[in-house]
Parts: C-alpha cells; structure tokens; sequence
C-alpha cells in the first residue's frame, strides 16, 4: 500500500521526533494572498520603506504566514486524523522570514494522554519552523486530540510542564529594529505604549463573514490538509469546519482598529480554540491588554495582548459563561506579545 493514512494516536511515542515533506520557498505572492484573505493593514508588514525607518532589511512576511506555513508542513504527520486542535503554548517568533526563504519543519512528541473512551487521545508536540539557513524561526507547542485506528493498550500518561507565559526575557527582538524614527501617521493610529494600560479592554468594532471560498483558499494556501476542513462526509452533521488559523488570522487583522502600531507578533503564551466555527459565520473581536515590558531595542516596548474572537451576536467582550466554561459565541481565545513604539 503506497498511500498514507496518516497517523492514529497509537502510532506516537514519547520523544518521537518527526521531519515533516516538503519544504516551501515563500514569495511576494504569498504576502499578497494573505493581504487578500484578510483584512491586514499593519505597516510594517505592507511597506518596505516603512521597514527600513524602522530598522529591517526590508518589509518581512507577516508573522502569521511563517506561522501558517510552519504548521501547514506538520499537518499530514500530526494532525490530519484529527478530532480537534485543543491549544498552543510557549511559541516565540525567532527572527524575521522574507520573501524568498524556504521554510520546513520538525516537530518533537512531548506529552500523550488517552481519552477515557479508549477511541482517540491528545498529542503534545513542540514544533520548530527552520529556514534555508538552518536557523530556527519559530518555536511553538501545541496540542491536538487525534483518533485510535486499532485497539492497543494506552501509553503511560505524560503531560508536559509548559510554561503559563513567555516571560518578557525570552522575548527575541529582530536585530536592528529601532522605532525612535516611527512614523504614526503612516502606521495609521498615535497610539504609544504608554497609552495603554493593563486590563484596558479594546472592541475592535468590525466584523468579516466567512465564505466557503476564501476559507478552502486558505487551507490549501498553507497546504493544511486535516479531513475535517476539506470533506464534508467526515463530520456527521456534513459541514467543513474552518480551520483555526483563518480564525487567528482574522482576529489579528481585525484588532488593527484600536492595535495598529502593535506590529511584530513575537511570542504565544497560550491560545484555545473554543468552539468551532462555519461557512456563514461572521467574526467579530475584542482584546485585553495583559501586561506591559521594556525591551532593550530602541523605541520597543511590549505589550502582552489577549485577542478574543466572538461570533457575531456575543455579549460585549463575553468570554466565559457563569459555569466557568468558554461562551458558546466565543471561537478564540489567544495570548500573545506584541512588540510595539514606545
């Protein structure tokens, strides 16, 4: 049998490393994709003059692309017998990817824990994005329930001990990026660090419906190809759930109304998808500010960010409900640093 079918639960092992096919040299075209698919506006990723006031060589690929693309190449050996993708912790960006690096990954079996039902189990992995010059770019776990395909014995449970934020000394900022000389005209808002304060709650007022369109475009843009996004007959109820990633990627074009000048996304502290989301949807988001540290770039501070996506309808900045658990209208809920003009 020539064909793959994926991985079951049972095929992983503690400490199992796997080198994911195939690599992908990114281009100018996948920028103008992604600007296509989402609403994004962030200056820094949509000007090269603005970049280089700034620092940068030029205007690097938004962060979220090296992050799409990373996962994409991890999908058919993790997660495309997938139940669910359950969360994400302790990512940090690494350096800055550009149009023109090649991008691949790998990723380390760190946890397995089987259901109570004996038919699926959940898979901690920590994957690492590596460029042409075998640098790593990015650095994340996540964690995913994926399905038993035999009966075989449970492994002995082990769940790792991730870290509940990356602290701000972890923080890697891009080398020679300085925003003493940022322009806030250009950028779009005068926002500064100093504006905002912690537990400050931001609505970003505009909302995108999904189509079924743009959303299969973007799984296959980031070669995503987990059953539960393409074919219908793989739910009982014959819908195609959107994948997360569009959903992140549209909560953080969004929060540009209200977070413009918050540009580098460069760390993951945690993130949840949770609940699911369909074709017809409309997407809506809010964001609260965590926390605040200086950095040693000059002009940079970090801003510690949670970005919470809602179907239209939710209660104003409704997150959870009276029982502890996610509101049903909530899809998202992501902990990040941003890196933004003091």
């Amino acid at each position: 049998m020539k064909t793959n079918l994926g991985r079951f639960f049972e095929d992983y092992t503690l400490g199992q490393t796997i080198h994911h096919a195939v690599p992908r040299t990114l281009a100018e075209g996948e920028r103008a994709l992604y600007h296509a698919l989402y609403p994004a506006r962030h200056a820094l990723y949509s000007s090269d003059d603005f970049a280089t006031h700034c620092g940068l060589e030029g205007s690097p690929l938004d962060d979220l692309i090296a992050f799409h693309t990373v996962f994409g190449k991890t999908v058919p050996d993790i997660s495309l017998n997938a139940v669910a993708n359950l969360g994400y912790a302790d990512g940090r960006w690494l350096a800055p990817v550009y149009p023109g690096d090649t991008l691949r990954s790998q990723s380390t079996v760190i946890g397995l824990k089987q259901n109570s039902n004996g038919q699926s189990g959940v898979v901690y992995v920590r994957t690492t994005g590596i460029n042409q010059r075998d640098e790593a770019v990015l650095d994340y776990v996540r964690w995913v329930m994926v399905r038993k395909l035999r009966d075989t014995p449970a492994p002995e449970t082990h769940i790792p001990d991730l870290p509940d934020v990356v602290t701000p000394n972890r923080l890697v900022i891009p080398e020679g990026l300085d925003f003493t000389q940022y322009d806030f005209t250009l950028a779009g808002e005068p926002h500064r660090w100093s504006d905002y304060t912690i537990n400050e709650q931001i609505d970003h007022i505009d909302g995108v419906t999904i189509s079924e369109a743009e959303h299969m475009l973007a799984t296959r843009l980031w070669q995503n190809t987990a059953k539960v996004h393409f074919d219908a007959t793989n739910r009982d109820d014959g819908r195609r759930l959107i994948y997360g990633g569009h959903i992140i990627s549209l909560a953080r074009a969004l929060s540009f109304n209200g977070l413009a000048n918050a540009q580098m996304i460069v760390a993951l502290n945690a993130g949840a998808h949770a609940n699911p989301c369909f074709a017809g949807d409309t997407v809506r988001a809010w964001s609260q500010v965590l926390d605040r540290a200086d950095t040693d770039a000059p002009g940079v501070g970090a801003i510690r960010l949670r970005l919470v996506a809602v179907k239209h309808g939710a209660k104003p900045f409704a997150l959870r409900a009276d029982d502890g658990k996610y509101d049903p209208s909530v899809l998202l809920d992501l902990d990040y640093w941003a890196l933004i003009p003091k």
